[in-house]
This record gives structure tokens, sequence and C-alpha cells, in this order.
């Protein structure tokens, strides 16, 4: 099938045709979170970033195996192999099993996840159990002469590495993802030659021995240990993609070293990289700087739709969090704001209000022009937004300028035939819904929601009844009285020449 799709390649750094290895197959593979905490807004960016992906391809009739894994070991303090694993750590805090604390913040992650509307991926590995995987993936590299042993501990020689490279005309040396020079941190380590165990200190580590504290460990052929950090995505994504696969994401921040030591580690198993298509969002920041634990500047989702914490001025359903990130594209940096998240709840509401009010629209014979020529370029432009390397913000302006056109039509300023109101609902309801994933239920973490929101509005509606029967008797002061105390309330009530219509004004 020929794709029209272009998505950019941090590999290449251009925008390339999406062609993938195996059409009608799509193998993507995402790096997921390190589950020793609470998921924030950063860890919302990346998951919203390639469900968007996964929904387009699907909608495209690929056939898309996405796997996301899970790490829940390996991980340090440090991307320098120093420091205590960050679950262990969290465990010996709580006096808890390492896996309960992995177990308990996984949940809390699906949790989120699930109220932001991201789909679950196919595959859904765990590095702990894919420590076989990871040692066969450590044994392939030494073999191949691109690791050495020290202390029980096993280091990726980057030196050798790109040594082979030079001597083979090979692309693929340290450094071809993030465009980075060793040069510099040669020079740096070079007083260090001989102290500690590496040779270089910008060798990383494959397996890690474990130091007699050290709670999470397996024994292997060289120290009961841990794999670095890097290993688990290489090893898993070959196991559950094969041994060269379409697209590898992440965000911005695993450029390096994370994604530039899983294309050095496959090169160096198998004699050829693994990855296709490299694709990276940018980051969140606050005030200029990236939103993370290890800054600590973040803000949980949970803080967000609670709205207890600090920076915010009032809680945000997980739908507004969804289409604040999807107004922007994901490659360019958003800024955390209360004033830019109330514009996105503001856009939001927009975009749903239009999609009611379609189901009220009475047709007319005919279609003016102006209301034509929207619906009829409007699914079009849509798709060649999406196929631009997924330009949400395109996207969401073409909706809101039909979301002017039903505005029209509402007020009898503009008329629309059968036809054009069937385009103009099925085109919504695609870009809206499935390729979004935007939702209209989604103000609140309850199961009970639903129930709740439609008890509301029957108590909200039977207020209107009896305003409707005091105008009917002409009781105007019990009709004015009850407008304006809905009105003070928060709901904005409108007189339509289609009967009354109400919503509450955040």
């Amino acid at each position: 099938m020929e794709s029209k799709l272009v998505v950019y390649n941090t590999l290449t750094r251009q925008k390339e045709r999406f062609e993938p290895l195996h059409a009608p197959n799509v193998g993507m593979y995402v790096c997921g979170p390190t589950v020793y905490g609470d998921p924030h807004l950063g860890h919302a960016r990346p998951a919203i970033t390639f469900d968007l992906l996964f929904r387009y391809l699907k909608h495209l009739g690929y056939k898309v195996r996405y796997v996301r894994n899970i790490t829940d070991v390996g991980h340090l303090e440090h991307d320098a192999d120093e420091g205590e694993d960050k679950i262990a750590k969290k465990a010996r805090l709580e006096q808890l099993e390492p896996m309960e604390i992995a177990q308990y913040y996984t949940n809390r992650y699906h949790q989120y996840m699930d109220a932001l509307g991201v789909l679950r991926p196919s595959i859904e590995p765990h590095a702990t159990g894919h420590i076989i995987e990871q040692q066969q993936l450590v044994r392939q590299i030494l073999d191949n002469g691109f690791a050495y042993e020290s202390n029980g501990s096993i280091y990726f020689d980057i030196e050798a590495y790109n040594k082979r490279a030079v001597s083979t005309g090979s692309l693929y040396k340290y450094g071809i993802l993030s465009g980075r020079s060793l040069e510099n941190i040669k020079d740096e380590s070079r007083e260090l030659a001989g102290v500690g165990e590496k040779k270089n200190q910008a060798d990383f580590a494959l397996w890690k021995k474990a130091q007699p504290e050290h709670i999470m460990r397996w024994p292997s052929p060289w120290s009961d240990g841990f794999p670095g950090w890097h290993c688990e995505c290489t090893a898993m994504g070959r196991k559950y993609l094969g041994e060269q696969f379409d697209i590898h994401g992440g965000g911005m921040d695993l450029i390096f070293p994370h994604h530039e030591c899983e294309i050095a580690q496959a090169v160096a198993s198998m004699g050829h990289p693994a990855v296709k298509y490299w694709m990276h969002n940018n980051m969140l920041t606050i005030n200029g700087q990236k939103m993370g634990k290890s800054y600590n500047n973040f803000i949980t989702l949970e803080q967000f739709f609670t709205g207890n914490h600090p920076l915010l001025e009032k809680a945000y359903s997980p739908m507004t969090i969804r289409f604040f990130i999807l107004s922007a594209h994901y490659r360019g940096t958003v800024d955390f704001s209360n004033e830019a998240l109330v514009a996105a709840e503001r856009g939001l509401e927009k975009l749903m209000n239009a999609i009611a009010d379609l189901e009220r629209i009475q047709v007319s014979p005919e279609c003016d022009p102006e209301t034509e020529k929207v619906v009829k370029g409007l699914r079009q432009k849509c798709y060649d937004a999406m196929n631009d390397d997924l330009a949400t913000p395109q996207v969401i302006s073409h909706l809101f300028e039909a979301c002017t056109i039903i505005n029209k039509v509402v007020n009898h300023e503009a008329t629309i035939c059968a036809d054009c109101l069937k385009e103009l609902k099925d085109t919504m309801h695609l870009f809206v819904f499935d390729i979004l994933g935007l939702s209209v239920l989604n103000s609140q973490l309850s199961t009970n929601n639903d129930a709740r929101e439609e008890a509301f509005g029957k108590v909200v509606d039977m207020v209107l009844e009896l305003r409707a029967k005091a105008k009917a008797d002409k009781d105007w002061a019990t009709s004015d009285k009850i407008r304006n105390e809905l009105a003070a309330a928060g709901f904005e009530v409108k007189d339509t020449k289609d009967g009354v219509t109400w919503k509450l004004n955040k």
C-alpha cells in the first residue's frame, strides 16, 4: 500500500515518507515509564504522542504491533552507571519489596493513561521478565569484540566500536543519532585512565555486578548482578519486533544516552541497525526547565485532575490535558501555564459543543456556498495535516473552522443539506474521537461519572421545564427568577428558534 504519511526521522534529521519494511505490518517500539513514582505531565506527552501515531497508522489500514516497555530494574540514579537502582531505592525507603513498588506504580500509570484516552500497547514487556534475553545480548556484544569485563561488570567499548565503524566505512559510529562527538569526553577522562572499572569514562554498562546491599540481582556468567538500563529496549525490541523494525519512539531526552546506546548495541550485536525511523517528542517545561522527577519540578497527573498543587489554579480534566498536549506539534516545546490550560479547556469545550450541536441541526434542501466549501474540504485538509508529520495544531485549526460553520447553521445564519451534514458528522467524529482520541465524558476519574452526569442533566432539564411552564402561563417573574438563579450558578441558558439550550460555564 502506498503511504502519504511523512514523519521526521531524528536519525537523518529530515522528514521522510513512511514506508514500512513489511507493509501492511508495522512494528513500533516506544520507551515506557520507569515505575518508581506517580506519572506526571512529562510522562503524558510521549504516551499521547505515540498513541496518536498508533491510532493513525491503524486508521490508515496498517497492522501495527506496538510494544511499550515497563522499566522495573537497571535504571540507576545517574546515567553514568552510578548510584542506586531507582526502584530498589524506593523499596528500601518504604520497606517494601521492589516488585511491590513496580507493580503499584505500573497500576497507577495504567490508571492515568486510561483516563487520558491512551490505548494499551499490543505488548507491554517488563525488563525483569527478559533478563535472559539481555544476557544473550551482552554475550553477543562480548563475542564480537565490542565489550569487556571488569571486576564482574561488562562495559561497552565505545573506542573499539568507533574504530570498527571507521575501518568498515560504516555510518553507525557512536554519536550518529545525537550528533555528539566523543573527543571532549575522552579528553576529560584521560587523567582518570586506570581509575575505576572503565577503560573510558564514556563506556556504558551492559551488566553491573551487584554490591552486597543491592536487592535486585540475577546470576550470570560474569557475576550476580543486573542489566544496564540500555539493554532492555534493544533485547525486547528484537524479541517482539524482529532484528529490524519500523519505528522507535520516545522523549527527546532519551536521544542521548539511551537511544544512542541502543543503536550501538544493535549494530555491535547483529552487524546492522535495528530501527528505520527514530521519532522523538519534545519536552514539557515549567519556566523553561524540563519537567521531571530529577528536577523536582513535576506536577503529577493526579494533581492536575484534582487541582491539588501550588502551581495550579484549579483542577483540569484528563481530556483538557490531552487537548493541551495535542494543541502543540509533538516536536515543539510546550511550556506549562494555567493560562495555556484554560485556553485548552475552552478549545475542547468549543469542539464538544459543536459536535453536540450537530445532533439538533435542521437540514435544508441545499447548502449555502460557504458551508459546502468548508464541509467538502474538511476531511482532506485534516488528512493533509496528519500526513505532514502528525501536525495536530493544523488539524485542530481546521476542526475549529468547522465549528464556526456549525454555529452559523445552528443560529440560522447558514444552511446545510443532508449529505453535507452526514459528511460533517463523520469527519468530526473521525478526527476528534478516533484519531485525536478525545472523548466527551472526561471530567472525573470516577466509575460513577457517567451516571452522575446523566442525573445532573436531568435535574437541569427539569428546572428548565418549570421555567417553560412559567413562560407559558405568562408568569414572567418566576421565569426570570429561574433564569437568573441558573446564571448565578454558572449556567448559560439560551432561547433559540429550536428550543432552549444550556451549558455549564467552567
